[in-house]
């Protein structure tokens, strides 16, 4: 039996998402380790230490996690009684087409190890500016996703964009492309109905995004979510590495999460304080000052 096919078997036998994996709870949101916290880490180290750090998930290293296989990773995080966050889609959409083809070559293998594990979440990020006119780059875009979004579909995993709002990224290539929420949902229904937002709170603050829009969007489209905050800076002088940790800026992180939980999104939270952890922190420290700050502002939200 080749690969493909042992995955397929694991699937008909019943290792689905909806199978309970440790003792996480399925009707709250909950905190997931996220790399920008701890900086490059074997998959089995950092998975141990999301569990050890006291967190509820772990985002999942797919090229470490497939090393060791769907079931022994799904049985890894069974015993450290921790959820997949989510898994990074394996296939540049965005580049090349020689690139594109090889990386949707090998997407049907990666969407039924996210299935067997309990990671029915992909994510990737939409190119806020591009060298092709909007119109021509949008077709390509959206061709591209939604192939992507069928081959995901038989493994009921769903794939969630992320819209990068701050204005440097907008300016680095001739043509803006995608950068508002509205906007961002209104393309990713256009490629799937299994394709929505991974939804970041940085970029949603720089994006001049509200908690209305958050609400328009609704469960079924909020796929994943990232948690950061920021100072108060004119948008020329943003930088996506000047981020806070949650509760030390002024994003309205309490109007954030209190839109999270109207519309009764129950996932992953991944902090990702980008350029905010001091190179003399361990990996450890990071990870526990990551957690403390992301549950404070949830709490203060009234969210869990």
């Amino acid at each position: 039996m080749n690969r493909r096919s042992f995955l397929k078997a694991a699937l008909a036998a019943g290792l689905s998402p909806r199978l309970a994996l440790g003792a996480q709870r399925r009707d709250a949101m909950f905190v997931s380790l996220n790399s920008s916290l701890t900086r490059r880490m074997e998959w089995l180290d950092f998975a141990r230490l999301a569990a050890t750090a006291g967190y509820g998930g772990v985002d999942v290293d797919l090229g470490g996690a497939e090393t060791q296989g769907a079931p022994a990773t799904r049985m890894l995080l069974n015993s450290l009684k921790i959820a997949p966050g989510s898994i990074g889609l394996p296939v540049a959409f965005a580049g090349d087409d020689a690139a594109y083809q090889s990386g949707l070559a090998r997407l049907e293998d990666a969407a039924m190890f996210a299935a067997i594990i309990g990671c029915p979440r992909m994510v990737a990020v939409l190119p806020p500016s591009s060298a092709t006119p909007k119109p021509e780059f949008r077709a390509l875009l959206k061709s591209r996703l939604a192939a992507i979004a069928k081959i995901l579909q038989p493994s009921s995993v769903r794939l969630g964009l992320e819209f990068l709002g701050p204005l440097h990224f907008r300016t680095r290539q001739p043509h803006e492309f995608i950068w508002r929420m509205p906007e961002a949902l209104e393309f990713s229904a256009e490629c799937g109905p299994n394709v929505g937002l991974l939804l970041d709170a940085w970029h949603w603050h720089h994006a001049g995004a509200t908690a209305a829009d958050i609400l328009a969007a609704g469960k079924a489209r909020i796929v994943h979510i990232h948690v950061s905050d920021a100072k108060a800076q004119p948008p020329e002088e943003v930088r996506d590495n000047q981020r806070l940790m949650p509760g030390e800026g002024v994003i309205d992180l309490g109007g954030f999460f209190q839109a999270l939980k109207k519309i009764d999104y129950t996932d992953a939270v991944s902090p990702e304080p980008l350029g905010r952890i001091p190179a003399e922190m361990t990996p450890e420290e990071a990870a526990r000052l990551g957690l403390r700050t992301t549950l404070g502002v949830m709490k203060k939200a009234g969210v869990i």
